[in-house]
């Protein structure tokens, strides 16, 4: 199983569930035939210290992979990045306390530059440092090439459309893919 945690972003708020980008990387696993399931647990809303208060239901999971984005909310609220920063370190080691063959893709996320450049610039840091810290993997950032576009997004100009969910599933598929065809080395198949 490949468990996708994170915020409206990953469940997809307002598009057709199948269209959120977990989705869309499910439909590029069954055509490459790789031996996995995907499951959207995307949370509409959620800071990191909401996912810390599901954590433990969500590591009750079989999951080979997890694809972790939060912080987005954290970033609306003016969350100060070191709350941040040690939510994502105690998320990170329950992960690996409790699933330790696991292994764990962070998404980089990025604030909006309303709280000043000081404050995105602490935020941004986050990522790269925890992840260097704990040993996971860090993807570029969920919006690459999304964010900013308005013909890519909704209304609201911060979720992606149809158009630009693609491409997030896009640039997501080609950093996860790797590790999930080395993952997949050692996963038995059916018979």
């Amino acid at each position: 199983m490949v468990l996708f945690v994170g915020t409206s972003l990953t469940a997809g708020l307002g598009l057709e569930p199948d269209s959120a980008y977990p989705m869309l990387i499910q439909q590029k696993i069954d055509s490459a035939g790789l031996p996995f399931q995907v499951v959207d647990a995307g949370v509409s809303g959620e800071t990191s210290s909401g996912l810390l208060d599901r954590l433990d239901w969500l590591l009750r999971g079989n999951f080979r992979v997890m694809v972790l984005e939060t912080g987005a909310n954290d970033g609306l609220r003016g969350i100060p990045p070191s709350t941040l920063r040690s939510n994502l370190e105690t998320i990170l080691d329950r992960v690996a306390a409790k699933r330790p063959d696991a292994r764990v893709l962070l998404v980089q996320m990025e604030a909006l530059p309303n709280l000043g450049p000081a404050y995105a610039s602490a935020f941004h840091n986050v990522y790269p440092t925890v992840a260097k810290e704990k040993g996971v993997t860090l993807l570029p950032f969920l919006l690459t090439d999304v964010a900013g576009h308005r013909e890519l997004n909704q209304a609201d100009g911060v979720h992606p459309n149809y158009v630009g969910e693609r491409i997030v599933a896009d640039h997501v598929w080609s950093e996860i893919r790797p590790v999930l065809d080395s993952t997949a080395q050692s996963v038995p198949r059916a018979r």
